[in-house]
């Protein structure tokens, strides 16, 4: 149904940053201020910003890492308007290359939402874990849905 519209959120290939539509995320957070992750995301990039229900939209992560990453699970949730309204889980290594070599790195995905998706504000929270569980990050930053595309964009 609508909820599983948001696979395009589990994030994350190379493209997005090629693309010169992208908008950068303003506001990224750490869900533990304090915490010291093994991965350090760099920025976000949404394209195109804000989201069309109905058209491609693509979500880049670029990030860091000290140690290498050979495999692992994302979490994600994506809340409407702070109301938690679907969870999936993906294979890390599914969403980019793996093993994934210390240093600078991008996931990103892209899909197309149905026309019937809610227009508004919207909040991932993506957890990543390595293949022993361990919590190597996790981040929540907005974007908007609208309902349709300008003249120009057609």
């Amino acid at each position: 149904m609508a909820v599983n519209l948001f696979s395009f959120v589990s994030l994350l290939l190379f493209s997005a940053l090629l693309l010169p539509s992208s908008t950068h995320c303003k506001k990224i957070e750490y869900c533990d201020v304090k915490g010291d992750y093994d991965v350090k995301v760099k920025g976000v990039d949404i394209s195109p910003n804000p989201v069309v229900r109905g058209k491609p939209a693509t979500f880049s992560i670029s990030a860091f890492t000290e140690k290498a990453i050979s495999g692992g699970q994302l979490v994600i949730d994506v809340y409407y308007y702070g109301a938690h309204i679907h969870s999936e889980t993906h294979d890390f290594c599914e969403e980019t290359s793996c093993p994934v070599s210390s240093g600078d790195f991008i996931l990103s995905h892209s899909q197309s939402l149905p026309g019937f998706t809610p227009p508004g504000p919207y909040t991932l929270k993506m957890n990543l874990l390595s293949g022993d569980g361990v919590q190597l990050t996790c981040i929540r930053f907005g974007f908007n849905i609208k309902t349709h595309s300008s003249a120009a964009d057609s």
